[in-house]
Order: structure tokens, then C-alpha cells, then sequence
């Protein structure tokens, strides 16, 4: 059996109206899509589908957490993730304009609707952009050495910067600065 047919949906037999479908993603979800940062997490995927005679409309209420590798020190940490977003699922040969990103098109004729490319980008698209430690306490959930180190270097850098050679015009400025 393909992995991918856990997330079809038939829908063509059935009645109109709401239909639940609840996915639970993990580890072995990730592994499937190429260049994928999340290798590790534990997601529940409730789909509700309101069935029409002409549309689809499916809301996804994603929740759950990701591991994910904290920009500040590199230790990977536990992020927890929350989307709540509608796709609706209009039947024709081809787009007739654009509507949006939350519009797709597929044939008359399908029967069956797979979720999975559609479930993962939603996840990716929950992720916040900076990846650190969320603080539980104010303080700082980085590992404290890691930060440490990395204060150390910015230090030196620093330090090597000054010792540079400074043009001689500035440097002329700087002493009158300094005088008075």
C-alpha cells in the first residue's frame, strides 16, 4: 500500500454537508518529502470537509509539535505549532482565473482528493520564522555554554576590527575628536 493513499479522501459518494477526518502525522510523514528541515514530531491533523454540489471547502485545524534546531545555540528543541486554515476544492478542466492560494482546481471526473503534499505545506507554513528556545520562565532556555562560546567570538571579532589599519583621515578626525 502507498504511503500517500492514508491522506485520500473520496468524496464522490459522499451526501452534502460536514464530513471529519482526523490524521495523526509523525515521524515516518516527514521522511517522504525531499529537503525536508523537519525530521521529528507529533501532529494531529483534524480535517473537516463541507461537501457542496459544485465545491469543496476543507478546514484544517493542525496542532502539535516540531523538533527543530534553535538558531541561538544549535540544540535542537521541541516547537510547538498551531494552524487553522480553509482550502477550497473547485471541479473544472482549468483554472478560468486566479482566485488565490487557497484554491485548487481538479477534474470532474476525481473522485478521490489526496492531503498529504497539502498537509505538509501547511505545517511548513505554521513554523515561525526564528527558531530559538521558547522561554518558559523569561529566562534564556539556550544552552548557556553554547551562548558562552558564541559571545566569546563575537568579542574577538570585535576586537580584531579595532586593531585594523584605520585610514589615516579618520584617523586625524579621531584625534580631534579626543581633544576636545
Amino acid at each position: 500500500m502507498n504511503w500517500k493513499t492514508k491522506y485520500d479522501i473520496e468524496f464522490k459518494g459522499l451526501k452534502e454537508g460536514l464530513h471529519d477526518y482526523e490524521f495523526k502525522i509523525g515521524n515516518e510523514f516527514f521522511v517522504h518529502f525531499d529537503c525536508s528541515p523537519e525530521k521529528c514530531g507529533e501532529i494531529e491533523v483534524k480535517v473537516k470537509l463541507e461537501k457542496r454540489s459544485s465545491f469543496l471547502k476543507i478546514n484544517f485545524a493542525i496542532t502539535g509539535w516540531l523538533e527543530l534546531v534553535c538558531d541561538r545555540c544549535l540544540e535542537n528543541y521541541q516547537q510547538k505549532i498551531k494552524a487553522d486554515t480553509d482550502l477550497f476544492v473547485k471541479f473544472g478542466e482549468e483554472k478560468e482565473f486566479e482566485e488565490g492560494d487557497n484554491i485548487i482546481w481538479i477534474l470532474p471526473e476525481e473522485h478521490v482528493i489526496n492531503l498529504a503534499q497539502t498537509i505538509y505545506e501547511y505545517i511548513v507554513l505554521s513554523i515561525p520564522l526564528r527558531h530559538v528556545h521558547p522561554n518558559k520562565t523569561g529566562d534564556n532556555s539556550c544552552n548557556p555554554e553554547m551562548i558562552k562560546k558564541l559571545k566569546s567570538i563575537t568579542h574577538r571579532e570585535e576586537q580584531k576590527k579595532e586593531e585594523e589599519e584605520i585610514d589615516p583621515r579618520w584617523e586625524a578626525l579621531k584625534k580631534w575628536q579626543n581633544n576636545n
